[in-house]
């Protein structure tokens, strides 16, 4: 499987790229990763709806582009759906049996998602009703990405 991830930003603190690279090495034997990163917004101290607004649209724009046409886009999205490590497992074993075995996993930034995003995604998938930072969210999605392939391989991780 490919499991690419496009995220707005670079990993600012230690532990959390400390704790990427252990889900990187971890995923090895089970799939292809690649990490996409785009610079977040400059704005001004205090920027206006409008402002921010734009960077959104821009943002979206910019990640879109690594994107590849082809595969499965999958939006991290605090109004998406929530869904246990199951029920996500189950959605990622289901899509390589549909031949669908190229995964791109889209993080925004702290402005959030534009709607051309969302309009584009196949999937809305929301790890909770609480706000998380961007950054936080990246190591998130490494270790439920690795979770979902334990599971789906009937491999002991953490129960």
């Amino acid at each position: 499987m490919k499991i690419r991830i496009a995220a707005v930003g670079k990993l600012k603190e230690k532990y959390l790229r400390e704790g990427v690279a252990e889900y990187e090495k971890r995923l090895r034997p089970y799939a292809s990763l690649e990490l996409l990163e785009i610079p977040e917004a400059r704005l001004a101290e205090k920027p206006s709806q409008a402002e921010q607004k734009e960077a959104l649209a821009d943002e979206g724009r910019r990640l879109l582009r690594l994107v590849p046409e082809r595969g499965t886009l999958i939006v991290l999205d605090v109004a998406g759906d929530l869904l246990s490590s199951e029920q996500l497992a189950e959605k990622m074993a289901a899509l390589a049996l549909q031949g669908q075995s190229d995964l791109t996993f889209l993080i925004g930034g702290a402005f959030g998602l534009s709607d051309e995003v969302r309009k584009r995604a196949d999937m809305r998938l929301s790890f909770s009703r609480l706000t998380f930072t961007h950054q936080m969210v990246r190591l998130l999605l490494y270790e439920q990405i690795y979770r979902a392939f334990k599971i789906n391989r009937g491999e002991k991780y953490h129960w």
